[in-house]
């Protein structure tokens, strides 16, 4: 349990100091503005996964994903440094699909809702007009 936790709490920091460390010093054209959405450690702390996503598709993903890769060096040996690690994770960059998933997803439930509403439409009973009441 405590192993868990520390293992969060690391995560949680690494993520943090990557964030500051993309925006900050990467100075590859092709990484541009990144948003570092989690990172994974193995439970040895040996590599890190990191997931990120680009902003303003200036670059493809996977061009942001080549120039993290290669600025993965640097930002190993400040990560290292600024959270006083003996051993500094290897860092693997992922492309985040989580959100692009759960688009698609939110997607899907949203049409089928809109064809049961229109099917429910079309399967109500035509609807006639009461008589007036009389005693009005």
């Amino acid at each position: 349990m405590a192993g868990n936790a520390r293992r969060e709490r690391i995560e949680g920091e690494v993520q943090r100091v990557l964030s500051t460390l993309v925006a900050r010093e990467v100075k590859d054209p092709r990484v541009g503005s990144v948003t570092i959405t989690a990172v994974q450690l193995a439970p040895d702390l040996s590599v890190a996964r990191v997931f990120f996503l680009p902003f303003a598709g200036r670059h493809e993903a996977e061009e942001v994903r080549a120039g993290l890769a290669s600025a993965a060096g640097f930002l190993r040996g400040e990560v290292g440094r600024r959270l006083s690690l003996r051993h500094a994770p290897r860092l693997e960059f992922v492309i985040d699909r989580h959100l692009e998933a759960a688009s698609h997803l939110t997607e899907l439930i949203d049409r089928a809702i809109d064809e049961d509403r229109t099917r429910a439409g079309s399967d109500a009973p035509a609807e006639t007009e009461s008589p007036a009441d009389p005693s009005r």
